[in-house]
């Protein structure tokens, strides 16, 4: 890294980090969300010969960028095992992660979210499908989507209707539960019901779920219940839907988005989509890219597909750090 590039608050959050030292990163991490340490964690990995100067400026930054504020307000939130893994070492993680869980009050539910996929399957599988799906509801959409890829069709399509369903959770029933994963969750020690589960928190597993199996699950959902896949589907977020990102939106995901996937993407796009792409871009950049498209041989339905499941990962991303605002999708603009 070069002494005059241009950090992103990501880079100048990752410089940070590294530079407080493990028991001071630690504090810091349990404090931020998933999204947060998955970003950071990964341009951790990517730090390589940060100049002194660099180092010294963006302390300095920080230091002068909340020298008039008497606290910082960062949510407390949930976290993800497998960057500080890739960040720090699975050892030096596994303290990190230790030294977090003991400070702060974990609910069962809240630990559910640090562990991987296949165990939580493992956890959940033999209890009742309201609790399955009660848990899936909790889990983070694209968490809770390979959690389900470990179950059978059955099992599968009742817990997605199951989640679908789902609206509110009295105090007791989570307490309960919270009880049964043998830790205690905050909302239902305030005696409020919770808001979980729904249509909505279906339709965004199902952008996560594999593309094959997705097909399957929604003609399963439409042979129970026509109007609720009807519903899903409106408010599913597909790769089509793009279109209706706005201009500066568009450019932002291009600038994140390596052009090898972008052709395989667009080999599977509407022509409009395509033709919008390439107006969000350079002339000599778009000429390329049409060049690239036209010269690429047939590919597999899969790969178009995949690679369009990636695009869309990083305009959600995108989209819940506020950087973009995805349109269509059943989203409403107020």
């Amino acid at each position: 890294m070069s002494d005059d590039a241009e950090l992103t608050d990501i880079e100048k959050a990752a410089i940070l980090l590294i530079s407080l030292g493990e028991d001071d990163a630690a504090e810091v991490l349990k404090h931020l969300g998933p999204k947060q340490v998955q970003l950071i964690g990964e341009a951790m990995t990517q730090l390589d010969n940060v100049p002194q100067s660099r180092v010294e400026g963006v302390v300095s930054d920080f230091m002068h960028l909340v020298s008039d504020q008497t606290g910082i307000g960062i949510n407390n939130d949930r976290y993800i095992r497998a960057m500080l893994n890739q960040a720090l070492g699975e050892e030096k993680a596994k303290t990190l992660l230790d030294r977090i869980l003991m400070s702060t009050n974990t609910s069962g539910l809240d630990t559910m979210r640090w562990m991987e996929p296949r165990q939580i399957a493992e956890t959940i599988r033999f209890e009742h499908p309201q609790i399955q799906a009660v848990i899936v509801s909790y889990l983070d959409p694209d968490q809770a989507a390979t959690v389900l890829a470990f179950f059978d069709d059955k099992v599968r399509l009742d817990i997605v209707m199951r989640v679908a369903a789902l609206d509110q959770i009295q105090p007791q029933a989570l307490q309960e539960l919270n009880d049964m994963l043998e830790g205690q969750f905050s909302s239902a020690r305030s005696g409020k019901s919770r808001t979980l589960g729904g249509v909505k928190q279906a339709s965004e597993i199902m952008n996560f779920i594999d593309s094959t199996i997705e097909a399957e699950l929604m003609e399963s959902i439409r042979e129970v219940d026509d109007g609720l896949a009807t519903q899903i589907q409106d408010l599913m977020f597909v790769f089509d839907n793009l279109i209706d990102v706005d201009d500066r939106g568009i450019q932002v995901i291009l600038r994140e988005v390596s052009t090898d996937v972008l052709i395989i993407a667009l080999k599977g796009a509407e022509t409009a989509l395509q033709e919008k792409i390439f107006k969000n871009m350079s002339k000599r950049a778009a000429e390329l890219l049409r060049d690239d498209l036209e010269a690429k041989g047939p590919v597999r339905v899969s790969e178009v597909e995949e690679a369009q499941k990636e695009i869309l990962t990083v305009a959600r991303r995108l989209a819940d750090e506020g950087e973009i605002m995805l349109g269509g999708g059943g989203d409403e603009m107020v």
